[in-house]
């Protein structure tokens, strides 16, 4: 029985010239590397931008690892901040997006649910996802990572590349704007 090599075993192949080596490691990790890039972007084409962005920094700059954190985490911040510095592309260009394929979008409902239910689901998730849309790109990584991506306090450190007080600073401040970008939800119940 052969066992599957880790990350860092992957991860030094692809130095020394597996061709691949690489492309096993980024399928190991393909869908929460979309699931972060997807949250923080929140569109499709620019979550899969930012996504491409990474993996190319990434296959370039995988003999500077050095093996201070995971693989993983070093993998996730380098999505983090291909997304950050698309985000930022793109607010020095804004323009009007293109109207979304409502079969590509994020979605809250199940097959399961009845249409009303599957409706109201995702009525609510477009809903938390402009609010959360509407913070800052540091708050809204915070919390993606952290509450949604179920990263704790250090490891979402890590991958921002900050102190867990920062994260756990900008979890509770995003929250509260959150709460308050959200409010008439609550007061419907």
């Amino acid at each position: 029985m052969t066992s599957e090599p880790t990350d860092a075993q992957l991860l030094a192949a692809h130095v020394a010239g597996d061709d691949r080596a690489f492309n096993t490691l980024m399928e190991r990790h393909a869908d929460r590397l979309w699931s972060i890039a997807i949250r923080v972007m929140n569109r499709p084409d620019d979550a899969a931008d930012a996504l491409q962005d990474a993996m190319i920094s990434a296959f370039r700059r995988a003999a500077d690892f050095r093996g201070d954190a995971a693989v993983t985490t070093w993998l996730h911040r380098i999505v983090v901040n291909a997304c950050f510095d698309r985000l930022r592309r793109i607010a020095a260009r804004p323009s009007d997006p293109l109207p979304e394929d409502a079969d590509r979008s994020l979605s809250f409902a199940s097959t399961r649910d009845d249409p009303e239910t599957a409706a109201v689901r995702s009525s609510l998730a477009d809903e938390v996802t402009a609010a959360l849309h509407q913070l800052g790109a540091d708050q809204r990584a915070a919390l993606v990572l952290v509450d949604l991506e179920g990263y704790s306090m250090e490891q979402a450190a890590r991958i921002l590349g900050c102190a867990p007080g920062t994260v756990k600073s900008r979890c509770s401040r995003g929250r509260a704007k959150l709460a308050v970008l959200l409010q008439h939800l609550k007061e419907v119940d």
